[in-house]
Parts: structure tokens; C-alpha cells; sequence
């Protein structure tokens, strides 16, 4: 039988060699923990190259994604179908299979996108969460496959670690496997510069099993994989590696990036005893590689699969599939005719009154929230929390891991089975950001529910109030940051965001009641363009009032003002800036009046809505400095941010461009 040595040698060589000839790259990892994969792939993981999306295979995920020809190397060698050798000699070239870090959805193997470190440990919990509840739902011979993350020292130093090893921990998520590349180098040097944590008693704080082992014995690394499965808490096993393992300078920081000349490659490929030639892989490695696959577990799944009762697997299909939502899209129809009988209410009410509505309908909508389950008005009907003893819900307790949560989603999402939203304040998209990019990055459904949005806050003060979030938001490509102003686009808003499955979706709320805007009804989802005429002028327009959210009541009742002095004014909402980008040029000039002046109002930055409409300082409402803490309806008429102030400002810019 083939030794592991000379089969975990094929990772290093392949490694090495695209690393050269790219000249870009870093083979510290990947040479470091070819053994513990090595064991990995050929004693545990379950997959099968041949149907990459087998629901039941075990998700690997590289937290570490600067090592990714470790992630490339096992494709390739295990025979995945996108993975030749043609697009391992491409490794970070343009358009190629094999970007410098793994990108979710460039081709069948890759897990998730990979690259700011800790984002996999997230991640990959939240792939582990989504095996458990839909285990819970289906039964276990559906669902019952393992999490194996592969975390550096820099990903256990990043503050996500401990959000998301804590709540694991707390969760016992079983299933979940961390294995530790622990080499103890950093870019800068040792990792005795910078921390001197004692990684397994952290981790045994938060409920972990941890193991320490020689990351290079294959004995020990398969008897600590085995130890990890049978574990009732999540597994860390701490690897002690060498990085960057036969290479002249291994066990130094000098190995973490940059390839071997010539004359070093042919050397390391002496030392393991490979042919000298570039990417030359000798046939009875490559072969006891391509052998690995789980092919008796894939056909015994899919023998018990074509066995069940039709009901069952169709369900399960679409949970997978994520639902056609067109006919739950026509029940929120009837919802919108029954608009009347809402009152004014703050649009985190509206919002709570639909996820109500659609989470009694969906069961793969699974909603949480970071300790502000009340104020985001994210709770589910009926309501079944999701605890270590009870997977079988429908809502998470996040506890204060704002950054976790945003991370945990996408690990649900990318897992699939889970349509998931979270709530917490709008100002603390911060926290959430990096793994907001993450969702946009990887064009997942995930829901975003931020609440409080603007100087309504009120009390709480500028460090609770929203300023340049809008605008900052709004610049993440692929990101639907939608801002409704009353319960009609709150509605119109979540259609959206179920029928948007190839991106993640952010509705924005008000704290404070907002007055409920009476205008035309229309079959139609208005809020699918972007941006529209709310409410006509009674003639041609000479004023055009343009609004998001909670400002476009404010603009509704300047109009009524303008109106009756005589000014006939057009109200603009513009719940999504996103969607009004994929307009044709001529909309904007379609839903603005030619000749009209247009006045923007928005609390807070508002250059996109400033470069959108072509507006001129002087016809802008908007913050350009931190809140202040007072009662809400002081603060909007501090920032002059009310219907007098704009009635003043537009009269007095007819009266310009009259005199002009």
C-alpha cells in the first residue's frame, strides 16, 4: 500500500510548482499542512468529485485562504471535474479556475470564498449550524455530514474567532472539526511577537475538545480525526506544523509567500523523491488519489433518497433549492390590498409584521438577532428557538456577535436548506462588514434587517445614529440595500428580497413611527425600480422632492404645503439604489420632470442620491456631521430636516431660477 508521505508529497510539488511559475502566492501553508490533509481526504472526508453538490458530502473550508493551492492541489488530485492540471499551471492568472485566493462559485469544489482571515471559522460553524437544524427537520440518514475548517494563527487572532468559537462551543455543534495549521509564525516573524495565548485552554473555556498532536505524524493525525468524531462538543485539533515544509528556509516566516528557483525546486523534488520535471505528478500517485472517492456512502444516500415517499423528497429538494416564491409573492399582494387597515407605525413594526407572515409560510427561513430580538422586531411565527438542545427551530439567540452573525449566514446560506436574516442596529454595520462584503463577494441570499436608522434614534446619541452608513453601504457591488418609508414598501421590499436569491438583500427601518403615505394603489412593486413617483404633482411638476425612508413623509408633507401655495411638486421614493441603477439611462429622466428643480432629503451622507439625481449642493437635505442626543423630533428640527425648512428652500429656489 502507497504511503501517505509520498501522497501528501504531490500537494507540495504541485504546490510549489504553481507558486513559481505564477511568481505570486504562498506555499508556507499548504507545504506545512499537507499531511494533515493528506489524512483528511483519504481516511475521513466524505465527497464525490463526480456530483460536487451532493447535499450530504462533509464541507471543507480553507479559513486560511492565502494557502489556497492546498485547496487547488486536492481538487485537482482527487479528480474534481473544473480542476485540471491546464488550470493548476494558471494558478492567479487571469480568469483562471485558480485565483489567488478560493472565490464561491468559480468553478464546482470550492466551498466558500475565502481570503480575510477568520471569515472561514464563521463560516464554516455556520455551514455546521445549517447541518443541524436540517438534520433536525429531515432525519439524519438525509442529513449527517462533518465541518472541517483549516484555521492559521492569524485567523485564531482575529476577534471573529472567539465570536464564533464561543457560540459553537455553546451550541455544541459537534460536527464541527477545526484543524489548527499551528506553525507558530506570523508574516512579521514568530508569533511570540504579537500573542502569548494558550490556544487549547481557550478553547476548552468555550465547551471545545481539544487535542494537541505532531502535525506531521500521519498515525497521530488519523487517531485525533477519529477522537474529534466521536466528541459530543466541536473539535480542535492543534497541528504543530513546519511552514513551509522542505523548503531551504522552512520553519520561518521567509517561506509564507514567493516560490524556489530552478535550482531549489529540483532540489526539494530530489529530497521527496519526485521527478524533476514541472507539475509531474508520477500515474500511481495520481491514480490512488483519484480512488478516494465516497462512492458507497453516495450510493447508499442515494438509494435511501429514491425511496422516500414523494412529499418528502420534493420538500426537501426545495429546501435546497431555495423556494419559487412567485405565489407567496401573490399572497403578499393581498396583504398590500389590506394596506389601509394599517396605521402609521415605525417601519421595523411593518417589517416585523412580515417576516411574521412569510415565516409561517417558509420554514426555511431561519431569522436571529444580536440581543435586540424586541427592537428589530425579527421574530418568527410561530416561534421555536434553535438551542444545543433543540436544533428543530426557527430563531438564533446570536448574543452580542454582530460580526459572527453577518458570517454564520453566509456559512447557512452557502450550505443551502436555509434562507437566513438577522437583525441588529444599523450603526453596528460596522461590526458586520466584512462579512456583509463576504455575501455581496459570493452572490448569496442572505437578509440583512438593520433597525434604527438615522437621528431617530434620538436619545441614544451619534454613536447610535447613522451618518455615512447609507452611502457607504451602498457601494458594496452586488449588495441590495433597500430603505422603505412606510408598511406598503416594507412589503414590496421583502418581495424583493426573496426573489433576489443571487445576492444578499439589507432592508433598513425606522425606529420611530413613520405616517403611512396615502397614494394610488398599484398591482404593481413599485420599490422594483428603485425609485419612483409615490405621489404625482397635481399639474407639471416645478418642484421634484426626492426621499428614502422615514424622509419621504416628511417630503409628503411638504408637498401637500407646496401644493397648496400653488407649486406643483412630485414626490420621488427611492427605496433602493441598486435597483435603480439597472434602469435604462432615460428612467431617471422619466420619473423627473424636465424643468422641475429636485430637492434631496436624506439623515445622513447622501452623495449616491447627490450623483444619481445630478443634484447641486444647495438642493440637498443631508447630515454631513455626527448626531447629537436628544428627543428625536428635536434633532430632525435641529438638522433642519423638516417640511417648513424644505418648503422655504424650494420657494426659494423657484424664485432663483426665476430671477435667472
Amino acid at each position: 500500500m502507497m504511503d501517505s508521505a509520498r501522497m501528501s508529497a504531490a500537494i507540495r510539488i504541485l504546490t510549489i510548482d504553481a507558486v513559481s511559475r505564477a511568481n505570486s502566492g504562498h506555499p508556507g501553508m499548504p507545504l506545512g499542512m499537507a499531511d494533515v490533509a493528506t489524512v483528511l481526504f483519504t481516511k475521513f472526508l466524505k465527497f464525490n468529485p463526480s456530483d460536487p453538490d451532493w447535499p450530504d458530502r462533509d464541507r471543507f473550508i480553507l479559513s486560511a485562504g492565502h494557502g489556497s493551492m492546498l485547496l487547488y492541489s486536492l481538487l485537482y488530485l482527487t479528480g474534481y471535474p473544473d480542476y485540471t492540471l491546464e488550470e493548476i499551471k494558471n494558478f492567479r492568472q487571469l480568469h483562471s479556475k485558480t485565483p489567488g485566493h478560493p472565490e464561491y462559485g468559480v468553478a464546482k469544489g470550492i466551498e466558500n470564498t475565502s481570503g480575510p482571515l477568520g471569515q472561514g471559522l464563521g463560516i464554516g460553524i455556520g455551514m455546521a449550524l445549517a447541518e443541524a437544524i436540517l438534520s433536525a427537520r429531515f432525519g439524519r440518514e438525509l442529513v449527517d455530514h462533518h465541518t472541517y475548517i483549516i484555521a492559521g494563527d492569524g485567523c485564531l487572532m482575529e476577534g471573529i474567532s472567539h465570536e464564533a468559537a464561543s457560540f459553537a462551543g455553546h451550541m455544541k455543534l459537534r460536527k464541527v472539526i477545526l484543524l489548527f495549521d499551528d506553525n507558530k509564525i506570523s508574516i512579521d516573524g514568530s508569533t511570540s511577537l504579537c500573542t502569548s495565548d494558550e490556544h487549547m485552554r481557550r478553547f476548552e473555556s468555550y465547551g471545545w475538545h481539544t487535542q494537541e498532536i505532531d502535525g506531521h505524524d500521519f498515525l497521530a493525525i488519523e487517531k485525533a480525526i477519529e477522537n474529534a468524531k466521536l466528541s459530543d462538543k466541536p473539535s480542535i485539533i492543534a497541528a504543530r506544523t513546519i511552514i513551509g515544509r522542505f523548503m531551504p528556509k522552512e520553519g520561518t516566516e521567509k517561506t509564507h509567500s514567493g516560490g524556489l528557483s530552478e535550482t531549489e525546486r529540483i532540489e526539494f523534488k530530489r529530497i521527496l523523491n519526485y521527478p524533476t520535471e514541472d507539475f509531474q505528478i508520477p500515474e500511481d500517485v495520481l491514480n490512488k488519489w483519484r480512488t478516494l472517492h465516497s462512492i458507497e456512502e453516495y450510493q447508499n444516500w442515494r438509494q435511501y433518497f429514491s425511496g422516500l415517499p414523494h412529499e418528502v423528497a420534493e420538500e426537501f429538494n426545495r429546501a435546497l433549492r431555495a423556494q419559487d416564491y412567485h405565489e407567496l409573492a401573490k399572497s403578499l399582494d393581498e396583504l398590500k390590498l389590506k394596506s389601509s387597515e394599517i396605521p402609521s407605525e415605525a417601519t421595523r413594526q411593518s417589517s416585523g409584521r412580515i417576516i411574521k407572515f412569510l415565516t409561517s409560510r417558509i420554514p426555511e427561513m431561519i431569522g436571529g438577532s444580536c440581543d435586540l430580538t424586541g427592537s428589530n422586531n425579527v421574530t418568527p411565527e410561530p416561534f421555536r428557538a434553535i438551542t444545543k438542545e433543540r436544533y428543530n427551530g426557527n430563531y438564533i439567540y446570536y448574543g452580542v456577535r454582530e460580526h459572527f452573525m453577518a458570517a454564520c449566514m453566509n456559512g447557512m446560506a452557502l450550505h443551502k436548506g436555509v434562507i437566513p436574516y438577522g437583525g441588529t442596529f444599523f450603526i453596528f454595520s460596522d461590526y458586520l462588514r466584512p462579512a456583509i462584503r463576504m455575501s455581496a463577494l459570493m452572490g448569496i441570499q442572505v437578509i440583512y434587517v438593520m433597525t434604527h436608522d438615522s437621528i431617530g434614534v434620538g436619545e441614544d446619541g451619534p454613536t447610535h445614529q447613522p451618518i455615512e452608513h447609507l452611502d457607504s453601504l451602498n457601494l458594496i457591488p452586488n449588495l441590495y440595500l433597500f430603505r422603505p418609508c412606510d408598511y406598503i414598501e416594507v412589503l414590496e421590499c421583502w418581495q424583493n428580497a426573496l426573489k433576489i436569491t443571487n445576492a444578499p438583500s439589507m432592508i433598513v427601518l425606522s425606529r420611530q413611527k413613520i405616517d403611512f403615505i396615502q397614494r394610488e394603489p398599484s398591482e404593481k412593486n413599485m420599490c422594483a425600480k428603485g425609485a419612483y413617483i409615490i405621489r404625482k404633482s397635481s399639474k407639471s411638476a416645478r418642484i421634484s422632492l426626492i426621499a428614502s425612508g422615514s424622509e419621504v413623509a416628511i417630503c409628503a408633507e411638504a408637498q401637500r404645503i407646496l401644493e397648496e401655495l400653488g407649486y406643483p411638486t412630485a414626490l420621488i421614493s427611492v427605496p433602493c439604489m441598486a435597483l435603480l441603477k439597472k434602469n435604462p439611462d432615460h428612467y431617471i429622466s422619466e420619473i423627473i420632470e424636465p424643468g422641475s428643480i429636485s430637492i434631496a432629503v436624506e439623515s445622513g451622507s447622501c452623495l449616491m442620491m447627490k450623483s444619481m439625481f445630478n443634484i447641486s449642493d444647495d438642493a440637498l437635505f443631508n447630515i454631513e456631521e455626527f448626531g447629537l442626543s436628544a428627543p428625536y423630533t428635536e434633532l430632525y428640527k435641529h438638522f433642519a430636516m423638516t417640511p417648513d425648512a424644505i418648503v422655504e428652500r424650494c420657494i426659494k429656489k423657484l424664485s432663483g431660477k426665476m430671477q435667472y
